[in-house]
């Protein structure tokens, strides 16, 4: 198992700071000087995001990759023959996964997901948020929210997948997982939740995820 030590840490500093984002730049630096190990850096595409794209029917278009880290998934998606935008808070983040892939159709900007650009509204047809929402504090993650549906354009949907747990079990350190109803409640009447699946990731040890599509219906 990955040693998350250094990354709670800074996340704690962080948003106890009042910075919900700011220990991810920090964290990639660190990583780039070799002083810290990014947990979900496994230099490949999502296998939860990838095993869905194996079986979706909706033909490719344009995605958006959130927090795309080093690059894996968004790569994934462009070579699927998606017209890519993958972004990331941590410029050092986006700066490796564009030295990663030199030739790519990828277009990698830095951005903050509380803060993107009016251009992203109502623009893509895929939104790939894996891992993201979960490594928000709860008081950030209905901002984000906000943010995934604004940016899915009529008809597109939305990907989300997430570590899950009861609502009776205990929070946790990060990544902080998700309860079912938090999932569900990111639909509205104008989006509407396709598929709900909960499965256990084997990981060591064995993990809980929820992956969740929604389509943006008007």
């Amino acid at each position: 198992m990955t040693d998350r030590t250094r990354a709670r840490a800074l996340a704690r500093d962080s948003i106890a700071a009042g910075d919900a984002v700011g220990w991810f730049e920090r964290l990639y630096s660190e990583a780039a000087r070799g002083t810290a190990v990014v947990p979900w850096a496994d230099l490949a595409p999502n296998p939860h995001v990838v095993e869905w794209l194996d079986r979706a029917v909706a033909p490719p278009g344009s995605a958006l990759d959130v927090g795309t880290g080093f690059g894996d998934t968004a790569e994934e998606l462009a070579r699927r023959g998606f017209a890519v935008v993958a972004f990331d808070v941590s410029a050092t983040a986006v700066a490796h996964a564009r030295r990663r892939f030199p030739h790519t159709r990828v277009d990698y900007r830095a951005l903050d997901l509380l803060r993107l650009p009016a251009e992203f509204s109502g623009a893509f047809d895929l939104v790939v948020e894996c891992y993201t929402l979960q490594v928000l504090p709860a008081p950030a993650r209905g901002d984000a929210i906000v943010a995934l549906r604004r940016a899915l354009a009529p008809g597109g949907l939305l990907l989300v997948v997430a570590r899950g747990r009861e609502p009776s079990d205990p929070e946790g350190e990060m990544p902080w997982p998700l309860t079912r109803r938090e999932i569900e409640e990111m639909a509205t009447p104008a989006i509407s939740l396709l598929s709900f699946e909960d499965f256990v990731d084997q990981e060591e040890p064995p993990v809980r995820r929820f992956r969740a599509v929604f389509r943006r219906t008007s």
